[in-house]
C-alpha cells in the first residue's frame, strides 16, 4: 500500500516509524511543518518528524501553507497514493488534498470521538479529569474532526499520569490502530460509522491564561489543570514566577490510586486537623514537599521550577528556598 505520511510532532514519530518498517506499506514521503527557530541559540530545528524521515531517507515536503502550495499538490497528486495518513499534522486539508487518495485521508485522533475534536484532546482531557483517553482512525472529511470513525482504543488515566506521559503512550496505541485499520480497510472489513455530533466536545488550543493557577480552586481541579498542562502551569512565589510542574491531592478520598508513601501522609503529618488560606503553606512533607492549602483539599507540590532554573524536587524546593510553614503562593485571578 502505498502512503504519504503528514504529521510533525513527537507525537506522530512513533506511526510513522511502524509504517516505515512494516513490509505491507511503502512510505512515498512525508509532509511536515517547517523548521522552527528554537533553544537558546535560536536555531532551524527540524520537526521531530522530518527528524525520522531524513534518517529514513524519505522525501520532506514543508510547506508553509500546503493547500495554497501548487508545486507541492502537484507532486502530491503525481504520487498516486493509496493513503495519506495524518497525524497531528497542524495544518487544514482542503478537499482537493482529501480527494487525492484512492482509500482518501486517515487520521490518527488522541481522543474517543466523538468527545474532544480539536487541537488538543490529550491536554485536555486530563485537565478535565477524565477516567480514559483514547486514539481513534478516522476518515477525514472537511470539519474539524467531524469524519467517520474506523477503529477506536481506550486505556486509563492514572491520577499521577501527565500530557507528556500520556501522550507517549497514546502515540503506541494509535501507531498500532493504524496499521490495523489500514489493514482492514483494504480488506473491506470496516464499516466507516458516522459520529454524533450531540454528543461531540472540542479541545480547543491551550491559551496563555489557561496556564494560570487560581488556588481558591479545589485541590484535584488544579492538579489536573497541572499534568494536563504541564510543564507550563504557574503561580507566583516571591514575586516570582513559579512553575509548578508535579502535584498530589493528598486525602483519604484518592486512596490506592497515590502510592503508599503519599496514602500515609494525611495520618503520619496530621492533616486532618490543618487549615490556612487558599495558597498557604500548611505543612512539609520530608523528602516530598510543601502541601498547600487549596479552596478546597490539599496539594502536594512533587516538583516545581524556578525562573530561569530547571525542574527540581519539591523537597529541594523547601530546602533551597529555606521554605516555612506559613508562606503563602500566590495564585492569579481569573
Amino acid at each position: 500500500m502505498k502512503v504519504v505520511f503528514f504529521g510533525t510532532p513527537q507525537f506522530a514519530v512513533s506511526t510513522l516509524e511502524k509504517l516505515v518498517i512494516h513490509p505491507k506499506f511503502d512510505v512515498l514521503g512525508v509532509v511536515t511543518q517547517p523548521d522552527k527557530r528554537r533553544g537558546r541559540g535560536n536555531q532551524m530545528i527540524p520537526s521531530p518528524v522530518k527528524a525520522v524521515a531524513l534518517a529514513q531517507q524519505l522525501p520532506v515536503w514543508q510547506p508553509q501553507r500546503l493547500k495554497k502550495d501548487a508545486e507541492t499538490l502537484n507532486q502530491l497528486k503525481q504520487l498516486e497514493a493509496d493513503v495519506f495518513v495524518v497525524v497531528a499534522y497542524g495544518q487544514i486539508l482542503s478537499q482537493e488534498i482529501l480527494d487525492m487518495p484512492a482509500l482518501g485521508c486517515i487520521n490518527v485522533h488522541g481522543s474517543i470521538l466523538p468527545k474532544y475534536r480539536g487541537a488538543a484532546p490529550i491536554q485536555r482531557s486530563i485537565a478535565n479529569g477524565e477516567a480514559e483517553a483514547g486514539i481513534t482512525t478516522m476518515l477525514m472529511d472537511a470539519g474539524m474532526d467531524t469524519g467517520s470513525m474506523l477503529l477506536q482504543a481506550s486505556i486509563p488515566i492514572q491520577l499521577l499520569d501527565n500530557a507528556h506521559q500520556l501522550a507517549l503512550t497514546l502515540s503506541i496505541v494509535g501507531a498500532d490502530l493504524l496499521v490495523e485499520t489500514l489493514v482492514k480497510l483494504e480488506r473491506q472489513e470496516i464499516q466507516p460509522m458516522p459520529q454524533d455530533s450531540a454528543q461531540a466536545t472540542y479541545a480547543p488550543l491551550i491559551q496563555k491564561q489557561d496556564y494560570y493557577l487560581n488556588w481558591s480552586h479545589k485541590a484535584i481541579d488544579l492538579h489536573n489543570q497541572i499534568r494536563g498542562l504541564y510543564p507550563d502551569c504557574v503561580a507566583k512565589f516571591r514575586n516570582e514566577m513559579l512553575k509548578i510542574t508535579a502535584t498530589a491531592p493528598i486525602g483519604a478520598a484518592y486512596g490506592s490510586a497515590l502510592p503508599p508513601k503519599l496514602q500515609a501522609l494525611e495520618d503520619n503529618l496530621s492533616l486532618s486537623s490543618v487549615s490556612g488560606k487558599a495558597g498557604e503553606v500548611v505543612s512539609i512533607a520530608k523528602k516530598l514537599g510543601p502541601i498547600v492549602q487549596t479552596g478546597e483539599g490539599l496539594l502536594l507540590l512533587l516538583e516545581v521550577q524556578m525562573a530561569g532554573k530547571r525542574i527540581q524536587s519539591g523537597w529541594d524546593f523547601v530546602n533551597g528556598m529555606r521554605l516555612s510553614v506559613g508562606e503563602v503562593l500566590e495564585g492569579f485571578e481569573l
